[in-house]
Formats: structure tokens, C-alpha cells, sequence
């Protein structure tokens, strides 16, 4: 694949692995053209899994001085992914991810992007055991995503389905499932140009193929949205985890272009 680039990228400064340079130093040993880094916007109610309000200033300098360190050897762009319910300044970066990883269910921010027990609790707590109403519930959410900021992609469409391999908390083919996906999708429609084909959850064990969904990479078609194919990287090591298969994805769905970032803006490249 030529124009090789991953925009959904973690660091040190968030819950990645490695440092800014040390995730370049990678990219540029594995042939990629360019690369964006999106930390974790500040969340108050879930520090521990973001940049802290100061860290954010510290990352925004660092891959500032970066781009100018290895501007001959590769384009980097500095992208944040904000998570819907930070109340932080969106200025200072090339590029928006926006997504949603909290529900808030009454005054309380739940994290649902955990492993199958704390899902299995927050169904449970939340959802009166009720998987379907869960899916609902964050379809609503993702809905609401331009009410926050104006983002240039949709970070992985239906996180939800993060265990669906292994373990089915509601039906991903019934009727009920599909129409919220649908309308979250048209309700982001014109608002949002890009999602991302997130292979994140290939490099971690959790599935055996990218998301969004066959089903739903059709309707995203359908809609017009362009596609990005990011690896939702938090080890240098799986920077390209995926990306055949995220090619091959696309291709299948009637996809003829996946999009990259330049300094010009998004162009797009044939598949």
C-alpha cells in the first residue's frame, strides 16, 4: 500500500507505550509517508486514561519540535482524539477524531471500553441486563458528537462490538441493532466527513477483522463518508496492524478510495 499513514496514534503522554519519537522512528523504518499522533483529550472524570491539562501542552510542544526534527524524513501531523464529554480547547491541532468511549448514564461517566466483565457490569447496572438497550444508548450518544466540536473523523464507529467475537451481549444481525447504527450514521451524515477503518482491536486480541461492520461500512458508503484506515496504535510495534485486511474491507464494501491527511487538507487515494 503506497502513502502509508496512521492518524489514530498513541504516546506516553496518554496510555500508549512508547514516546512520539520512538513511534517515528518505527513508522520510518516501516516505509510509512507520514504519521499523526492523537492523544486522549483531558477527561476530568477519567484522568487516568487521558493527557492531563498539562501533558496536553507538553504533547502539542514536543510534536511541534518533531516535525521540524524529521521533516526530511517524514510528514507528521499533530491530531488529538477527544472524547465527547471533554470540556477542553479544540485550537492548535491538524486534525479532529471524535469519539465516544462514556456513557453518561444519570450524573455518572461510565466507561464501556473495558474488557467483557465491566461491560457485562455496566449492561447489568445500567441497562437492566439488557444488551440492546446498551447498544442504543451509545448509537444515541455517537449521534451527538458534532454538538461538541467540529471533527474531521469518527473514531471507531461501533465500538460496542469490541467482544463480539467472543462473547454476543446483543445481536449485531436483528433489526433493532442495525436501525440505531443506521441513524447514527445518518444523523452524522454531512456533519463529519471521515470515519476510520480501526484495526486497534486486531492488534489487542479482542477480533479477528477491523470495524465498522460489513453492514455498516455499505450504509457509510451510502452516506458519502470517506474512509480513513487507522490502527488505533498504542505499541509502535502494531503501527500497521491491519491494514491489508482494513484494504481489503473497504474493497468488499464497494470502496474505490481510502483518504489520507496532507498539508493541503484530505486527498484521496485509490484503493
Amino acid at each position: 500500500m503506497e502513502d502509508v499513514q496512521n492518524l489514530h496514534t498513541h504516546t506516553k503522554y496518554d496510555d500508549g507505550a512508547d514516546t512520539p519519537e520512538e513511534i517515528i522512528l518505527t513508522a520510518v523504518q516501516k516505509g510509512f509517508t507520514s504519521i499523526g499522533f492523537s492523544g486522549h483529550s483531558y477527561m476530568h472524570y477519567a484522568p487516568e486514561h487521558s493527557m492531563s491539562e498539562e501533558g496536553t501542552e507538553e504533547y502539542k510542544k514536543d510534536i511541534q519540535l518533531l516535525k521540524q526534527k524529521y521533516q526530511n524524513k517524514i510528514e507528521i501531523f499533530c491530531g488529538l482524539e477527544f472524547d465527547m464529554y471533554s470540556e477542553i480547547d479544540l485550537t492548535g491541532y491538524d486534525y479532529l477524531i471524535g469519539a465516544v468511549h462514556y456513557l453518561l448514564c444519570g450524573d455518572k461517566f461510565v466507561g464501556f471500553d473495558r474488557s467483557a466483565e465491566v461491560v457485562k457490569g455496566v449492561i447489568d447496572d445500567y441497562f437492566a441486563g439488557s444488551g440492546i438497550e446498551y447498544a442504543k444508548a451509545y448509537y444515541k450518544a455517537l449521534s451527538e458528537l458534532p454538538r461538541y466540536g467540529d471533527f474531521d473523523i469518527i473514531g471507531h464507529f461501533d465500538l460496542i462490538t469490541k467482544h463480539a467475537d467472543n462473547i454476543k451481549f446483543f445481536d449485531e444481525t436483528s433489526r433493532e441493532y442495525k436501525n440505531a447504527a443506521i441513524e447514527a450514521a445518518e444523523a452524522l451524515s454531512g456533519k463529519i466527513p471521515f470515519f476510520e477503518v480501526n484495526t486497534g482491536a486486531i492488534a489487542r486480541g479482542y477480533r479477528k477483522k477491523p470495524y465498522p461492520s460489513a453492514f455498516l461500512l455499505k450504509e457509510l458508503k451510502r452516506l458519502g463518508f470517506g474512509a480513513v484506515i487507522a490502527s488505533d496504535c498504542h505499541d509502535r510495534n502494531m503501527l500497521d496492524c491491519g491494514f491489508a485486511e482494513a484494504v481489503n474491507l473497504l474493497k468488499n464494501s464497494g470502496f474505490k478510495e481510502r483518504y489520507i491527511l496532507t498539508k493541503q487538507g484530505f486527498v484521496p487515494l485509490s484503493l
